[in-house]
């Protein structure tokens, strides 16, 4: 099972993308809110009401970070999940993040020398990781990152390798009919 972790300010994309493109793959996802309600809103206005608070999430396989700055805030100020991400990370889960959330994680000392990216504004606050910038999506081990909202399908697509295998991601990805570039926006 993946979780998804929620908090006011979240960046839409980086939380929707991966929700809506490991269920196409057939994953258990759940959302948890790190907040005191299960409803939460988006870092542009969109609400959004989640599966569960994080108390009632017991374990997982993956957890997952989206990014937007009001969200890393509330992260930041969650003694809660600090806690459940060293649980995860103890266990053997894979932790992954896009945009400012990266920076968490590596804040809290889990990407270990790890090679990933952030928001590029935001690369000097991953202190304890190899900042790969010229990349959009990296894997490394059980770490996931992701730039930003403009990666958002690239890096769900990459959570669902990590989850059913390649085979699987491709025919999510064949179904939305993603590419890795847009003609006419270069």
């Amino acid at each position: 099972m993946v979780c998804v972790i929620l908090a006011d300010g979240f960046e839409e994309m980086e939380a929707i993308a991966p929700i809506d493109l490991l269920r196409r793959a057939g994953v258990e996802v759940i959302t948890a809110s790190i907040m005191e309600t299960r409803r939460v809103v988006g870092g542009h206005g969109i609400p959004m009401e989640a599966d569960c608070l994080l108390s009632e999430v017991s374990g997982c396989e993956m957890v997952v970070l989206p990014g937007g700055l009001g969200c890393l805030q509330n992260m930041q100020k969650s003694a809660a999940l600090t806690e459940f991400l060293h649980k995860c990370d103890a266990d053997g889960g894979m932790l992954a993040a896009i945009c400012a959330a990266p920076t968490h994680l590596s804040a809290l000392g889990l990407l270990r020398g790890a090679h990933a990216v952030c928001y590029p504004a935001m690369a000097e606050e991953l202190t304890d990781a190899r900042y790969c910038e010229d990349q959009s999506v990296v894997r490394d081990g059980r770490i996931i990152t992701g730039e930003a909202a403009g990666s958002a399908t690239e890096f769900a697509l990459k959570l669902c390798e990590a989850m059913v295998g390649y085979e699987a991601a491709e025919r999510v990805r064949k179904s939305i009919h993603f590419t890795s570039h847009t003609k006419g926006l270069d």
